[in-house]
């Protein structure tokens, strides 16, 4: 038998709470000092407010007393009543003083710990991930709502606590009155939290839509105001088109919440005139009894303070639970990140049973996930310690694919890789990427000092400045940087104060002597390593890299002839497969793709 429409709709509702549990350890185990001080502020700022309401009954029947009787002790009674509520206002005042304390202090580390988690989670995960546009969607959202969101939702479940205590309290005194003054409570501040409810399920899944647009506007916000953008913006004069975009994609989201807004508004006015009903009906309930002899002013005093006041509370309860459901909502987003699965295998070896054999190539074949057409298919090869291999082909013909193979930031779809006989799966990945050392093309610019730059080749030897200089000699950057004012110590890039930009060619030579920081590395991988330097300055640096490493692999990826010719072997892919291989002097001999290539580049010299 089917599942009622209503029921699974609730039942689904309910599952929505499954992160509250784990928010509430996430929060205790960030300060369970500052958990268990909320706690019990929260415990006594929800027993205060009966204890005020009845106090406030007790003054005025103390004073319509001491006005009949014109006595002074009533009077001084009167005025002990209106001690003991003044104190007790200050007492809540503390209480409720120290409960946003303790929140604020408590939503900081809260933040901090979230976005640790996060950031801690990015250093586990596989190159894939950050290539796949719904995986950025995803980490989107996780950062830019769920480092606040456990802390709201103890907020949230605090003050429901605290609401539930004060409306426990309330309901023991209304029910002097009558039982039905309690229902009538209840019933009253309902449709606030149909309201609730309805609207945060709508928002959040507005948000969740809406994520590519708002890295598209990030993107913009980007392209027009960023220095590495700048220069293109202003020259080919796209600054307007940029914003234009902007504001397009601003105007579609507003419509979105406008239209939400003003529902939101619209229903929450509609319903909330029920309250309003539900109220004065009381009111005037009360009042008739009064009038009737049947309770007290002071009673009056109280019921109506008490009917109002858990009226909110009720309200506020249930707007509560409205919010806890959409800060669940919420979470589910950042748990969604957290638990995505890692599957890049990491062995333990950090030795192979062949010390000597170098890097073998069985039969590799990888395709890209999502991708139609495999990026490499059946590459075989082997490369000798002490060897120098290029690797040459047209852009995309899987050069720098197999580099990533090798780096293990992706896996072969067919075939494996060994280093000293054995499997890269079975290497630890920590101990293997230190014996390679890796200039890639799009090398990162850091917007650190010189010295940061270069050490973070290394990173346990980031401050060593000795290491420093010796790799800068060795990638040549040390002749530009040591009549720096500050050295090694000069801030790179605009982002910071007092920031030096370089030429491209000088970032290059500090992305070079960045791969040469690993001075135990048995592998450097060299990806158009010297695009932007001038022919003479590769011929040197080239010269000079045989030299420094004349015991070590190393992998050279280029363009130009000139430099791929100082290789030992020269390996030509095309579509992702090998088509020739040999030296230099053979692959011309054989009148092939790479005697064709070198004879175009050649006669452009001539």
């Amino acid at each position: 038998m089917a599942e009622p429409a209503v029921l699974r709709g609730f039942r689904g509702y309910l599952g929505t709470f499954r992160f509250s549990l784990r928010a509430f350890q996430l929060v205790w185990t960030t300060s369970p000092r500052l958990t268990l001080l909320l706690a019990f502020l929260t415990l006594i700022a929800g027993l205060f407010p009966a204890a005020i309401a009845f106090v406030g009954k007790l003054i005025v029947d103390g004073v319509v007393a001491a006005s009949q009787s014109g006595l002074a002790a009533d009077r001084w009674q009167a005025l002990t009543f209106v001690g003991w509520e003044a104190g007790l206002v200050v007492l809540l005042a503390g209480v409720q003083k120290g409960i946003q304390v303790s929140q604020s202090l408590l939503r900081v580390q809260l933040a901090q710990q979230v976005n640790e988690m996060i950031l801690e989670k990015a250093l586990t995960l596989e190159l894939r991930h950050f290539e796949d546009s719904e995986f950025y969607d995803g980490l989107t959202r996780a950062r830019r709502e769920a480092s606040r969101r456990p802390m709201s939702l103890i907020q949230g479940t605090f003050g429901l606590a605290q609401n539930a205590i004060t409306l426990l309290t309330y309901g023991g005194l209304l029910l002097q009155f009558s039982p039905w003054a309690v229902l009538f409570l209840v019933l009253g501040a309902v449709p606030a939290f149909v309201v609730e409810a309805r609207f945060s399920s709508e928002a959040f899944r507005l948000f969740s839509w809406r994520v590519p647009e708002t890295r598209q506007q990030y993107y913009l916000e980007t392209a027009i105001a960023r220095e590495d953008y700048v220069k293109e913006t202003m020259l080919f004069q796209t600054g307007r088109l940029f914003l234009r975009r902007y504001q397009d994609i601003f105007q579609r989201l507003f419509k979105q919440d406008r239209s939400l807004t003003l529902r939101r508004g619209f229903w929450g006015y509609t319903l909330g005139l029920l309250s309003t009903a539900a109220f004065y009906g009381a009111y005037g309930w009360i009042a008739w009894e009064t009038i009737a002899g049947q309770i007290t002013l002071g009673d009056m005093t109280m019921y109506l303070l008490v009917f109002k006041q858990g009226q909110s509370a009720v309200a506020a309860s249930l707007s509560s639970i409205g919010g806890l459901y959409e800060d669940n909502l919420y979470l589910s987003t950042l748990y969604e990140y957290l638990e995505q699965e890692v599957t890049i295998p990491n062995g333990k070896a950090i030795y192979g049973p062949s010390p000597g054999d170098g890097l073998r190539f069985e039969d590799i074949s990888f395709t890209y996930p999502g991708a139609d057409k495999p990026a490499l298919q059946k590459v075989s090869l082997h490369l000798k310690p002490g060897q120098k291999l290029a690797l040459v082909g047209e852009n995309g013909s899987g050069k720098t694919t197999l580099i990533k193979l090798l780096t293990r930031l992706y896996e072969p779809s067919v075939g494996r890789i060994l280093w000293d006989g054995l499997d890269l799966q079975e290497w630890d990945i920590e101990a293997l990427r230190k014996r390679i050392g890796v200039i890639f093309q799009d090398f990162i610019r850091y917007q650190f000092t010189i010295g940061e730059n270069i050490g973070i080749g290394d990173v346990e030897h980031i401050e060593d400045e000795v290491r420093w200089k010796t790799a800068a000699v060795k990638g040549m950057a040390h002749p530009f940087i040591e009549p720096m004012e500050q050295g090694y110590q000069t801030q790179l890039g605009r982002w910071f104060k007092d920031g030096r930009e370089l030429s491209m060619g000088e970032w290059q030579k500090i992305a070079l002597s960045r791969a040469f920081m690993r001075a135990d590395a048995d592998l450097l991988v060299l990806d158009e390593p010297t695009s932007t330097m001038d022919a003479a300055a590769e011929s040197q640096i080239f010269d000079r890299f045989r030299q420094l490493t004349e015991t070590q692999m190393a992998i050279l990826i280029s363009h130009r002839f000139s430099t791929v010719r100082m290789a030992d072997y020269i390996v030509v892919l095309h579509e992702g497969r090998i088509i020739e291989q040999g030296t230099h002097d053979e692959l011309v001999q054989d009148d092939g793709q790479y005697a064709r290539l070198f004879n175009l580049q050649a006669k452009g010299y001539r």
